[in-house]
């Protein structure tokens, strides 16, 4: 799913509003994009892949 970052937090952890729900999830940098240092800022959109076990959290995968 894809969505926009709406808050940034400590930890490399962002508020993210995903498009199609209307809702606001926890999301954090997948392992790859902090070894390669991919910066994400405020208003940045973003794809994100929930666990089938907590849609309240999500992994931060692309920045687009």
């Amino acid at each position: 799913m894809e969505g926009t970052i709406t808050d940034v937090l400590p930890n490399a952890m962002f508020r993210v509003k995903v498009d199609n729900v209307e809702k606001e999830v926890m999301g954090i940098i997948s392992g790859k994009m902090r070894m390669h240092n991919i910066k994400i800022l405020l208003g940045d959109r973003v794809e994100i892949e929930f666990s089938p076990y907590d849609i309240t959290k999500g992994r931060i995968t692309r920045r687009r």
